[in-house]
């Protein structure tokens, strides 16, 4: 029964939301998103957690309101989601702005593949849909979720924004699926990398915390020669008349990575990991309800018994993890 109302509820969500009027839409999500945080609940209490982390400055009072925001931000994505099918490419335009992105348009009319690390920061389908317009489509992987139904739905929507989805589970290898993508040339490969599916991530500092983050982008990069950039994104309000629901989309690009320390591939891997973390750190400390991130990230929350047992070096944590898929 649960499953069924989950999908009758996304398939209600592709077709109702996009037809209502946009203030109507947004303010219905402000609506969803203040009976979440009302209810409370294992997410928003992750939610909370993952942000007293990243602003330990913040009074009690200070967090509840930014955990508001935070589900207001997230929210947004999707009340953004189910209306994106139905923007026309200048709403999309609109809507973005994007920042630092000459070498990446360079690469791009090469039709060279390049590989961006994101996190789960603002629109990364609104992004994605506009690369597919300005730069290049997008290859992704995607989290396979239940019910399978919902999974598919969301596998259609990503490709009626000409984004390629490689499911994490369930299917072939998606590691392999990457690389022959990365090898084909004249696609994005942007992969949501600051949370580890896999348990074989790397660790990293994330904003003075350990945090185990997916090495799969460095790891397609230094295998395939493919640059590799981090992005982050977030929203800002935006000019009246302007955005989308009041909001505009900001990306913004990294120079391009290369690793700092020779060695094997998993102790270059894990410094490019580091640089990804500590590029999306500005963007979750300054924005950081635009951080979605309702999930365990940081190791002491996903291994409570480590204590205060000293972290490994970014170099051991590197060698001892194998080269599997991550995303």
């Amino acid at each position: 029964m649960t499953d069924t109302l989950s999908v009758l509820g996304f398939r209600a969500g592709w077709k109702v939301v996009r037809a209502l009027p946009e203030r109507t839409a947004y303010a219905l999500f402000d609506r969803v998103a203040a009976v979440v945080v009302r209810r409370g609940g294992k997410g928003i209490e992750r939610l909370r957690s993952n942000y007293r982390r990243a602003r330990p400055e913040l009074s009690e009072a200070e967090l509840d309101a930014l955990v508001s925001a935070g589900m207001r931000s997230y929210m947004r994505y999707y009340c953004e989601a189910f209306r994106l099918p139905s923007l026309t490419r200048a709403q999309i335009d609109g809507a973005v702005e994007v920042r630092g992105d000459a070498p990446v348009r360079e690469l791009c009319a090469q039709q060279q593949t390049v590989v961006v690390f994101v996190g789960h920061l603002g629109n990364f389908d609104l992004a994605a849909a506009w690369s597919a317009g300005s730069l290049m489509p997008v290859t992704t992987v995607a989290e396979r979720l239940k019910p399978e139904e919902v999974f598919q739905e969301f596998v259609a929507f990503r490709r009626s924004i000409d984004m390629d989805i490689i499911p994490l589970t369930g299917g072939d290898d998606p590691f392999h699926g990457l690389l022959e993508a990365a090898r084909s040339g004249g696609r994005i490969i942007a992969l949501a990398a600051d949370r580890d599916l896999t348990h074989h991530g790397v660790e990293v500092d994330l904003l003075g915390h350990r945090a185990r983050m997916a090495k799969g982008p460095a790891v397609l990069s230094l295998m395939t020669g493919a640059p590799l950039f981090c992005a982050r994104i977030w929203y800002e309000p935006a000019a009246p008349g302007t955005g989308l629901g009041g909001h505009k989309t900001v990306i913004e690009f990294s120079e391009q990575l290369h690793p700092r320390v020779q060695g094997p591939t998993p102790e270059r891997a894990a410094d490019l990991v580091q640089q990804c973390a500590d590029h999306l750190a500005g963007a979750i400390r300054e924005h950081t309800s635009s951080w979605h991130m309702l999930q365990r990230v940081f190791v002491d929350d996903l291994d409570p018994a480590r204590g205060n047992r000293p972290a490994p070096s970014t170099a051991t944590t590197a060698t001892t993890t194998t080269s599997g898929p991550t995303a």
